[in-house]
C-alpha cells in the first residue's frame, strides 16, 4: 500500500507540471463545460442571427450566444468598450474607426441584404420610384404623394393626395448607412447637404429606433415611407417601392436582385472587404444593398471563448447560409467565403494561431 501511494503521489506531480508546462505555452487544457458569448448591434440581420443562435445551440449545445439588437452604432461602442465578445454592423469600420479600436478588428461579412424602401399608401402597389425622386422626398423638396415627379413615374396609378410622412431611423445605424451612402451616390444635393453616415442630420422627418421601430412608423402612418431591411417589411406586409437601378431597370428588393448586386462587387470585395455595393452596375440588381458583418477582434485573450467564436464563424459561413434566403438575405458569393476563411484562419488565440474551427 506504502509503494502504491508513492506511485500515485509521483503521478500526481507528473501531471502537475504537464499542466503547469501547458498553461506557460499559452495553451491550456481542452476548454470544457458550457461556454456564453455575448454580442450586440445591427437591427438589420437580427432575424437571421436569431435563427442562427438557435440552431447553433442544437448543433454545439455547450455554446450559448447572447445577443442584443441595438443597432450598429451601439454595437461597435460595446465591442470598443470590450463588454461583447462581438460586434455586428451594416457599416464596416473607417480606417479612423479602426486605429480607436483597443486593438485589431476584423470584418466577416455574414450575408448581404436590401434595405427597402417600405410605404404606406391605401390601394397603391408596385410604386415606382427614380433615384432623384427618392432623395427629393427625403430631403423634403417632395411632399405630396400626387407630386408630377411621382406621377409621372407611375403611369395610370392614381396617386392619393397624401402628405408624405418620413420615417427615418433615430439611432446609429448600419441600414442608415448604406440607405445614405445609396442617395449620396446619386444625388448631388444630398451629397452636399447631408451627406452618408450610421447617423445624419435628417432634413425632414421622424425618427424611430431600430429597424423595429421604423417598421412600426410606417405601418400605423397612412402616407408614411421609410427604409428598413426587407425581412422586416415583408413579416409586417408593407408594401416595397421598385427603384430605377443604374441600369435603367425598376426592381424591386428580392433576394435575387441583392445577389446580383453583391456579385457584381466580388472583385471589388478581394481588395477591401468593406466595399459599398450600393447603386451597382449588374442590370438585374437591387440597388440599395449592402454586406452586413460581425466584428471582432483579431487576438482573443480568453482561448474557450476564442474557440467558440471561431467555430461558430465557421459555421456560419457554411453552413448558417442556407437558413439565409428562406429569411430574405442573400448569401455570401463564393469569393467572399473564401476571404472570410482566410480572416478566421488568421484569428489568435492567446497569442496562438486559433484556426478555423471546423
Amino acid at each position: 500500500m506504502r509503494s502504491g501511494a508513492r506511485w500515485v503521489s509521483i503521478l500526481a506531480v507528473v501531471v502537475a507540471l504537464l499542466v503547469a508546462g501547458c498553461a506557460r505555452e499559452g495553451k491550456g487544457p481542452t476548454p470544457t463545460g458550457k461556454v456564453t458569448l455575448t454580442g450586440a448591434g445591427a437591427t438589420f440581420p437580427y432575424p437571421l442571427y436569431s435563427k442562427w443562435f438557435d440552431e447553433y445551440a442544437k448543433t454545439v449545445p455547450d455554446v450559448q450566444i447572447n445577443y442584443q439588437s441595438i443597432g450598429s452604432g451601439g454595437g461597435i461602442q460595446q465591442l470598443k468598450a470590450g463588454t461583447v465578445d462581438f460586434g455586428a454592423s451594416d457599416a464596416p469600420l473607417s480606417d479612423e474607426e479602426m486605429k480607436a479600436m483597443p486593438g485589431p478588428v476584423v470584418h466577416i461579412p455574414t450575408v448581404a441584404g436590401a434595405v427597402a424602401v417600405a410605404h404606406n399608401l391605401p390601394g397603391v402597389s408596385g410604386l415606382r420610384l427614380s433615384p432623384e425622386a427618392l432623395a427629393d422626398i427625403f430631403l423634403g423638396n417632395i411632399t405630396r404623394w400626387n407630386d408630377k415627379a411621382i406621377a409621372s413615374l407611375n403611369a395610370g396609378v392614381k396617386m392619393p393626395d397624401l402628405s408624405i410622412a418620413v420615417a427615418h431611423r433615430s439611432d446609429g445605424s448600419g441600414t442608415t448607412y448604406i440607405f445614405t451612402h445609396y442617395l449620396a451616390a446619386v444625388s448631388n444635393a444630398w451629397a452636399d447637404r447631408v451627406g452618408a453616415g450610421k447617423s445624419v442630420d435628417w432634413p425632414v422627418g421622424i425618427g424611430g429606433k431600430g429597424n423595429e421601430g421604423v417598421t412600426g412608423i410606417v405601418k400605423q402612418t397612412p402616407g408614411a415611407i421609410g427604409y428598413v431591411e426587407l425581412a422586416y417589411a415583408t413579416q409586417n406586409r408593407l408594401p416595397c417601392a421598385r427603384i430605377r437601378n443604374a441600369a435603367g431597370s425598376f426592381v424591386e428588393p428580392s433576394v435575387a436582385s441583392t445577389t446580383a448586386a453583391a456579385a457584381g462587387a466580388a472583385e471589388k470585395v478581394k481588395q477591401d472587404i468593406r466595399v459599398s455595393i450600393v447603386n451597382s452596375a449588374a442590370p438585374d440588381a437591387y440597388p440599395i444593398a449592402g454586406f452586413t458583418y460581425l466584428l471582432v477582434y483579431r487576438d482573443q485573450r480568453d482561448r474557450a471563448k476564442g474557440e467558440a467564436l471561431t467555430g461558430f464563424l465557421t459555421w456560419a459561413i457554411h453552413d448558417g447560409q442556407r437558413y439565409a434566403e428562406p429569411l430574405l438575405y442573400a448569401p455570401l458569393p463564393p469569393a467572399v467565403v473564401t476571404l472570410n476563411e482566410t480572416t478566421i484562419e488568421g484569428l489568435r488565440l492567446q497569442g496562438r494561431p486559433g484556426g478555423s474551427g471546423r
